[in-house]
């Protein structure tokens, strides 16, 4: 398929695949499109599984992708209209009953530690549905106390004492802290700037997957292009994130950009690659198949950085 082709083919997929379509590649903003995506496809059928409760699967955290936590998230990424009603009372559903005594959401009842991955990828729909202020100031400050010296985020720190900072805790906070500042929220927000600074760096150090060090592969499901992401890290979700957040070309982009070139199919599409493992709603993609998902976030990710030509 030539490139008018795969866009085409992109236009005859889901709405919500419609709509950042136009938005991201064609730089239309269609709101009839955002509405619809309540109404059919893949935001009905997830916004259908929402419980009288206004919980998804057994809550805020079990089972793991049919969960409130991750169908949130899903939706989120779906780019229905933050302003969807039930969506938002589950948000203030969670912020009313899921805090720890460390101020993060905490959907474990025995550990009294906060993941702040979970914090991260919390904040990230919180935000982008209009979570009140007030009541994320607990977890900003949750967040802001896990930074390490490094300059990215562990899960592990206040649980174990972790000394490194995670790739995956990193980009969940990044993307986090991103929609914080999108969305017009101000407290401690020049702190919160500062932290993503130095989060940013930290992945462009690695050069999104290679060990600082060595220079090795850090994790070859690094590499790998499943969707949805989950918590779990992989460099086009990390290159979509500095696209979203109007970062600037880096010369540290250009191994993690090489690759995804080299993943494009002969079609002109790029695959699912793998999905995580888990009881899931349904399944948007089929693996090993072409991926309207992963197409899209590789040519705006394209688009963007120019498939960094001359860096």
């Amino acid at each position: 398929m030539d490139d008018n082709e795969i866009l085409g083919w992109l236009l005859a997929g889901d709405v919500s695949i419609q709509y950042q379509a136009h938005r991201d590649l064609l730089s239309r903003e269609r709101p009839d499109l955002r509405q619809r995506i309540e109404r059919e496809g893949w935001g009905s059928r997830l916004l259908a599984e929402r419980k009288a409760d206004g919980h998804w699967g057994r809550g805020f955290y079990q089972p793991k992708w049919i969960s409130t936590h991750y169908t949130l998230l899903d939706l989120k990424h779906l780019g229905i209209s933050p302003d969807n009603e039930p969506i938002r009372e589950s948000v203030a559903l969670i912020l009313e009953r899921e805090k720890g005594e460390d101020g993060g959401v905490n959907p474990a009842g025995t550990i009294k530690e906060s993941d702040v991955c979970v914090n991260g990828m919390f904040l990230n729909y919180a935000c982008y549905f209009g979570a009140e202020e007030a009541q994320l100031h607990s977890i900003v400050d949750f967040i802001l106390s896990q930074r390490l010296p490094d300059g990215g985020f562990n899960c592990r720190f206040n649980r174990g004492g972790a000394r490194h900072s995670s790739l995956h805790s990193t980009l969940s906070i990044l993307e986090g802290l991103l929609e914080y500042r999108l969305n017009g929220y101000t407290y401690r927000l020049p702190e919160l700037e500062a932290a993503a600074v130095g989060a940013r760096e930290f992945i462009l150090i690695h050069r999104l997957y290679l060990s600082d060090r060595t220079g090795e592969v850090i994790n070859p499901a690094f590499l790998r292009l499943p969707y949805p992401s989950r918590w779990k890290y992989d460099i086009l979700r990390a290159l979509d994130y500095f696209r979203s957040a109007g970062c600037s070309r880096d010369e540290r982009m250009r191994p993690a950009v090489e690759v995804l070139l080299k993943k494009r199919r002969k079609d002109g599409a790029w695959p699912l690659q793998a999905k995580h493992p888990g009881q899931v709603h349904f399944d948007m993609e089929q693996a090993g198949q072409p991926s309207r998902w992963n197409t899209l976030r590789a040519l705006r990710v394209l688009g963007c950085f120019n498939a960094l030509p001359d860096i």
